[in-house]
């Protein structure tokens, strides 16, 4: 279920989000390389008419030579925007651009938003027929209800490539995999529940035909709409509803709900009353999915049936009933078979994995986000939406049951190898980052933005508390909250923002900051200066009086020159070496350069810290370090006057014994790609290094920045680590969003 709108961010910032930079929210970019014109040869004209031939002689082989099988279209015509309603095909866009980012975001399928103008259902019917060819699938999306039973059921008739409406089976999988955990944990029988429906629309229905298939009586079943129980012999519904009439003398919700086991509420806030949840069995189970308030609150139906299991679909609470645990791995496993449909058994297997991954163990990484240890129980019948195994349990399961049915057209043969290739698709990177984003919310921390008098930084302390990462600590001058009124913000005078011109606490401060530099030359008065006029020393302080929990600057001066304020005022972290780190974030890849900012010639035992630390981040980010010492020099060819610090760097890992792999020193080359790797079959490295070490300041710095600039990664820091307080220097060109990611990373500890 999606919420209709989230109080996680103010009108401003989603549509800066938006239209920043490349408007939209995805580009296509080409997988092969066309830089020469031998390769725009290959790719064109003459050399595409080969695989046309191929194709011609065999449709099947698209699947080989086109983006074919990765391919699903994400179609609407916007008759029903995720709560909002009716607003076109046009506005539906932004919605559909992001299902297509969810698709490449949780399970690397490649996905284009259709939108397709039109309210007739035979028209929609036949432009979606005629794109087959182009897709391995069909997503339908935000279709009102009755017209998306016949656009996809005829649709599904008429295709031979699955076809699948989220908003009715998506909800409705995982809807029945809660069902399936809450009825083991209170000792039902899914063919013994008695069950009470409110909603009729398609999310509804779909809901009870699939917990039907799974074992569900008919007879057990009372669906109501706004005027009541749907009955046989009842006039005003249409053929979907009808299916599902009741033969019942029952005419109401609240009489339907007397003795019911399970209440599905897919219709409207308040719908549900405390003294309807009493009158239910012992042990109900309440799913209240409306958006964004439920048909109950799961405080108030806790407090009426305190034995009660509660699911909704919002993320503030236990139980999440989110689509994306379903669709994005659903099409993953169809397409890797090529299946020509999504089927009720493909639909069920999926259903039972999303259950039985609630049962197992859950993950340090994803209990840590949420900030509990999270156990099967009445408070978890649902699998945290970002836990990473989703990825390689839901697929090979839908695919499993494409073969058992007959509708895989390309099966697979060996299980355990398709596994290992689903948990390499995806970079575990990303996983993490969404899940210190959760760990935020879990654990909120106070995090100090230094520049608060500068836009981008009040947005991003915005974001930040709106989000409900934390609580945005800001530095600056009298003008900090009609600045923030500016950018649209309501409750300005709920930010806490410290001017040093009238803060009660500069004398405490200025006496800190004179006792730790008066023996280096400073003066009571220099510090005073200090402390009045300058942000990052104001700021820092304050970090270190224990007024925050984490420090936030860089977008106003120079990293090096910000680093020297800083400095002035923290210490590095007794024992280690303070550096800086810059992550690249490809598709499939994460590659952590250091030290990138601050040591211009580091000795062998500081390249050996920065080695060491380096790889814990990596850990600390999803990733088994393979750590690679950088020079122009591999394995001294060619000899060069700069080599010692590398070699004796891996000498003193050698004496350490670090758990963790090391080679040096070489070449870029030789470190990241296979085939130059091999020829050296002494080398430590099991496989392409993923932590960088670079021999110097020059080469780090130049490096990391031309990548950000030109590279087609994502660059995230740098992240400073090594500092005694979380403290992170942001580069001046850094957006909102990057800011916000610091800052998360820095409360969490991931950084630092």
């Amino acid at each position: 279920m999606t919420e209709k709108k989230s109080a996680q961010f103010s009108d401003r910032e989603a549509l800066l989000f938006h239209s920043e930079g490349r408007p939209g929210k995805i580009e296509i970019i080409a997988s092969k390389p066309m830089a020469t014109q031998r390769d725009l040869a290959l790719a064109y004209s003459p050399g595409v008419a080969v695989p046309v031939e191929a194709i011609a002689a065999d449709p099947a082989t698209a699947y080989d030579y086109t983006v074919k099988g990765n391919l699903v279209a994400v179609i609407s015509n916007g008759t029903a925007i995720l709560g909002l309603g009716n607003l076109g095909a046009l506005a539906s866009k932004p919605v559909m651009e992001g299902k297509a980012v969810l698709f490449k975001r949780f399970a690397d399928v490649d996905a284009i938003d259709l939108e397709v103008e039109t309210e007739d259902v035979d028209r929609f019917i036949g432009c979606v027929e005629l794109l087959g060819a182009s897709f391995g699938g069909i997503n339908l999306e935000d279709i009102k209800a009755p017209e998306c039973f016949i656009i996809e059921q005829t649709l599904r008739e008429r295709m031979n490539i699955p076809v699948f409406h989220d908003d009715q089976h998506g909800t409705a999988i995982i809807t029945a995999a809660g069902l399936i955990n809450a009825c083991l944990l209170t000792g039902r029988q899914l063919s013994e529940i008695k069950v009470a429906v409110n909603g009729a629309g398609a999310a509804a229905i779909a809901c009870t035909a699939l917990i039907k298939a799974m074992g569900v009586r008919n007879e057990n079943v009372i669906m109501c709409d706004r005027s009541g129980v749907i009955y046989q012999g009842r006039e005003n519904i249409n053929q979907w509803q009808s299916a599902h009439a009741a033969v019942t003398e029952k005419r109401t919700l609240k009489e339907a709900l007397v003795g019911a086991d399970l209440f599905l509420g897919l219709s409207a806030a308040g719908a549900v009353t405390p003294d309807m949840v009493r009158d239910m069995a012992p042990a109900p189970i309440i799913f209240a999915m409306a958006n964004p308030v439920p048909e109950i609150l799961p405080e108030l139906a806790k407090e009426a049936r305190p034995d009660a299991i509660i699911a909704t679909g919002r993320s503030d609470y236990p139980n999440q009933v989110n689509n994306v645990l379903g669709f994005p791995f659903i099409f993953r496993g169809a397409l890797d078979v090529r299946a020509t449909e999504i089927n009720e058994e493909m639909k069920i297997a999926a259903a039972q994995a999303i259950a039985e991954l609630a049962r197992e163990q859950v993950p340090e990484e994803v209990a840590a986000a949420y900030g509990v240890r999270h156990t099967f129980g009445p408070e978890y019948i649902i699998p945290a939406p970002f836990d990473p195994r989703l990825m390689e349990v839901v697929p090979a399961a839908v695919a499993k049951a494409a073969m058992d049915t007959g509708f895989a057209t390309k099966p697979i043969l060996d299980m355990a190898a398709y596994r290992q290739q689903l948990r390499a698709r995806l970079n575990p990177t990303t996983s993490v980052l969404t899940l210190a984003y959760e760990g935020a919310r879990a654990q909120p921390k106070r995090v100090l933005f230094a520049e608060g008098e500068e836009e981008v930084v009040l947005r991003a302390a915005v974001a930040f508390r709106e989000g409900g990462y934390g609580t945005p600590v800001l530095v600056g001058r009298d003008d900090v909250h009609d600045r923030l009124r500016a950018l649209g913000v309501k409750d300005v005078e709920e930010y806490e923002v410290h001017n040093s011109r009238i803060s009660p606490l500069v004398p405490r401060m200025i006496d800190f900051l004179y006792q730790r530099l008066q023996r280096r030359g400073y003066l009571r008065r220099d510090v005073e200066r200090m402390i009045n006029q300058d942000r990052n020393t104001f700021g820092a302080v304050l970090l270190q009086l224990g007024e925050a929990d984490a420090m936030i600057t860089g977008v106003t001066r120079t990293y090096a020159q910000t680093m020297r304020d800083v400095r002035r005022v923290i210490d590095v972290e007794a024992g280690r070496t303070a550096f800086g780190i810059h992550v690249m974030v490809g598709r499939s890849h994460t590659v952590f350069m250091a030290d990138t900012t601050i040591n211009e010639r580091p000795t062998a035992e500081e390249l050996a810290d920065i080695a060491e630390q380096t790889a814990a981040v990596a850990r600390r980010m999803g990733h088994e370090p393979r750590v690679a010492f950088l020079s122009y020099s591999t394995f001294g060819n060619p000899e060069g006057r700069w080599l010692e610090n590398l070699r004796d760097a891996i000498g003193v890992l050698d004496k350490r014994q670090v758990g963790f792999e090391y080679e040096g020193e070489m070449a870029p080359d030789v470190a990241l790609n296979p085939r130059q790797l091999a020829n050296y079959p002494f080398a430590r490295l099991s496989g392409p290094a993923n932590v960088l070490i670079m021999p110097g300041l020059q080469s780090a710095n130049i490096s990391a920045k031309l990548l950000r600039e030109l590279g087609g990664d994502s660059v995230i820091g740098p992240m400073l680590v090594g500092m005694e307080k979380p403290v992170q220097i942001a580069p001046m060109t850094s957006t909102a969003s990057e800011l916000v990611t610091l800052a998360v990373l820095a409360a969490g500890g991931i950084a630092g």
